[in-house]
């Protein structure tokens, strides 16, 4: 059993229940647009594009899914308009694939040889569900027989690092923190030294959210990879930025700002269940060329999930 198949509803039920919104404003938008056409003209591609742009796929990403909607329409000379689902759904699915946006689902941490945990440095503005997101991660982690610790470097605001201790308590994980005000370095330092004298799997550490200086923002993240290099030379091994769905295209904005700060290798998008823009996933994996590892779709536990391309696209395409 791989990590993070240990559900009772399988991860395309949990899909379609969190998905749904962004399914229904999706679908009764192409329904709409298709009425009374029969075949995929210009007319039905402008609706299709400002259908795409309105669901937050991003300008770029819907300029490229029309482009080849319409060399295949132009190949295969007469595409009804009942083709178009699955049309769509071949391209979009292809895009995914192609920008390395999942794995089968089966995305799974390689602890190093060397006795060392793995390491993932978590960041994110404000609000995003980035604390949640580490509790799940923990929850899951633990489920699977890792042995997990936390490090609350997010010392910039006290709620951060409280509400990181009472999600620990709640997964039962060990938490190491030095209280608000503290230097985050010299948290992420001490998360390392636990970590590694209780032989744990996987290290999580929580960072600062704000983006108002970037500069700042740049200069502590660095330093904290500093610091941590100097316990382990390749940590940390996962830069893992957690992004609010439900923003749209502001997520896109903070991805590529984030992008700019530092090296960041994996996305968690959080808060699909809620909105209607779950097409910001297509259009985030597409711009920024960075792979989606996770996505979460309510608030259980289970409910964030490893993303995987070809379950996410039959949900999304599903009645």
């Amino acid at each position: 059993m791989g990590l993070f198949d240990f559900f009772s509803r399988s991860k395309k039920e949990i899909l379609d229940v969190g998905l749904e919104k962004t399914k229904q404003s999706f679908f009764s938008k192409i329904t709409r647009a298709l009425v009374g056409k029969s075949k995929v003209d210009d007319e039905v591609l402008d609706n299709l594009e400002d259908i795409l742009i309105s669901s937050d796929v991003g300008v770029a990403t819907t300029l490229k899914i029309i482009k080849r909607i319409e060399e295949r329409v132009s190949r295969d000379k007469v595409v009804g308009t009942a083709e178009l689902n699955g049309i769509l759904r071949d391209e979009i699915s292809s895009l995914l694939e192609e920008n390395n946006s999942n794995q089968n689902g089966q995305l799974e941490i390689t602890v190093p040889s060397d006795g060392n945990p793995y390491v993932i440095m978590v960041v994110g503005v404000n609000g995003v569900g980035k604390t949640t997101t580490i509790a799940k991660l923990a929850h899951q982690f633990k489920k699977s027989g890792k042995r997990v610790v936390l490090g609350a470097a997010d010392t910039f605001r006290a709620a951060a690092v409280d509400q990181l201790i009472i999600w620990a308590e709640r997964v039962g994980v060990p938490i190491v923190q030095q209280g608000m005000g503290a230097d985050p370095a010299s948290v992420a330092f001490d998360t390392l030294q636990s970590a590694k004298s209780q032989s744990a799997d996987v290290v999580i550490i929580d960072t600062a959210g704000r983006l108002h200086n970037k500069v700042n923002l740049m200069n502590e993240l660095s330093k904290i990879k500093r610091v941590m290099e100097k316990i382990m030379p390749d940590a940390p091994h996962e830069i893992l930025l957690v992004l609010d769905g439900s923003t749209g295209q502001n997520a896109f904005e903070q991805a590529k700002q984030f992008s700019e700060t530092t090296a960041i290798n994996a996305l968690a998008i959080t808060k699909l269940d809620g909105t209607a823009k779950g097409g910001v996933v297509i259009g985030i994996s597409d711009q920024m060329k960075i792979p989606v590892k996770y996505i979460g779709v309510g608030e259980k536990m289970e409910d964030l999930q490893l993303f995987d391309r070809k379950v996410f696209v039959d949900s999304l395409f599903s009645d």
